[in-house]
């Protein structure tokens, strides 16, 4: 197998995580931090098979990475945002280039105010008491699965 078909090995294993990461939050609302270890694990494997070289891209990595936990754990200090979502995010981060992160950012927001709209409505209709926990794993997942379609679809044309 080749580094490039195995690239897309990993992208699919990402894939595969983000969705068993989207239903065990639909679940449990909770994300495993061994799923979360896992995707960031993976991405040192995906830094060497596509040919990063070390300074500045497979440093920009772990610093994008950085950025996005201190953001995201601020947004966890004030209740705003789940542990496992920030670690999610995190470990996503290690895998794609900071402006494809920030679309996913864009594109886990516009999913997130959906999904928080469905809850409110579904809170509506069924009359029930208590906050609403929103599993905001789903958006996050969403918003990889599509940002990991738009990466591979693209490089699939360049490369055929």
């Amino acid at each position: 197998m080749n580094s490039e078909n195995f690239i897309y090995l990993l992208w699919g294993g990402l894939a595969i995580a983000l969705i068993v990461a989207a239903i065990t939050d639909l679940k449990r609302r909770h994300i495993s931090n061994w799923l979360n270890l896992t995707i960031a694990l993976g991405a040192p494997v995906f830094w060497i098979f596509s040919g990063m070289s070390f300074w500045p891209e497979m440093v920009g990595q772990i610093g994008l990475a950085a950025i996005i936990f201190t953001i995201f754990a601020g947004l966890f200090a004030i209740g705003a945002m789940g542990g496992g979502d920030v670690k999610l995010l995190t470990a996503i981060a290690l895998w794609m280039h900071w402006l494809t992160f920030l679309e996913l950012l864009v594109v886990m927001s516009i999913a997130g105010g959906v999904l928080t709209l469905l809850m409110v409505i579904g809170k509506k209709i069924h009359k029930t008491e208590g906050p609403i926990k929103v599993p905001y794993g789903v958006a996050i997942a969403f918003s990889g699965l599509w940002t990991i379609w738009g990466i591979t679809a693209q490089n699939s044309q360049t490369i055929f």
